[in-house]
């Protein structure tokens, strides 16, 4: 089985040794490096070729998000930002930078590890309560996300993903299959430009767009 490659970069001596520690462990995981900024991160990936970097967001020389900005430019892999800080535009630079997923640090080992394999295999994730934040802080949707240039169908579905649920748990709701779930959800991502599933979940939430699509987006 192929491990899924991580670098992971964080100012924290505590956060990079614990994250290696518990990656380390599994199998399923091989840790490339660690950094303390987003510059350093950056030179270990041009080296070897990582899948997923663990991204802090405040850290000196490079902050997470001036390198996410970097790495999704340069095809260097997948960003996973993981931070203490919940500030709704932090969050909305990071997914406009181009990060597949943003987490507070405050996971069990075993649900940071899911989340990590989410990105690997192009689900978008975020924490909950930050959706909700999102939600509730909008103006609504009424200037933004445009209802009537989609079908019943794409619109339940964009309305499961903005809940979190999964092509599989979609199509399990819908009784459809999991493939033409991720037919739709392709063609939606094509429509409004936009590079993964959590982009679509912010965007049908708040009416902003936080990030354009480059070439290979994921869903």
């Amino acid at each position: 089985m192929e491990k899924i490659k991580v670098i992971i970069a964080d100012d924290s001596d505590f956060v990079r040794d614990g994250m290696r520690i518990i990656l380390d462990v599994d199998e399923e995981f091989e840790v490339l490096g660690c950094a303390a900024n987003g510059k350093d991160a950056i030179e270990i990936a041009k080296s070897k070729v990582p899948d997923v970097f663990l991204m802090d967001i405040q850290m000196p020389e490079m902050d997470g998000i001036q390198a996410t900005k970097y790495i999704v430019e340069h095809n260097l892999g997948k960003v996973l930002i993981l931070t203490t800080f919940d500030d709704d535009k932090l969050v909305q630079q990071a997914l406009k930078a181009g990060a597949k997923g943003y987490l507070i640090k405050n996971h069990t080992p075993e649900h940071l590890k899911q989340m990590i394999k989410s990105v690997y295999h192009g689900t978008g994730v975020m924490e909950e309560n930050i959706l909700e934040n999102l939600t509730k802080n909008a103006k609504g949707r009424a200037t933004g996300f445009n209802e009537d240039k989609y079908s019943l169908r794409e619109l339940e579905i964009i309305q499961l993903v903005a809940e979190g649920l999964s092509n599989k748990e979609i199509a399990n709701r819908l009784f459809i299959g999991e493939g033409t779930v991720k037919n739709y959800i392709t063609s939606v991502l094509a429509k409004e430009n936009l590079s993964h599933r959590t982009a679509l979940a912010v965007y049908y939430l708040t009416g902003k767009k936080q990030g354009e699509s480059e070439e290979g987006g994921v869903i």
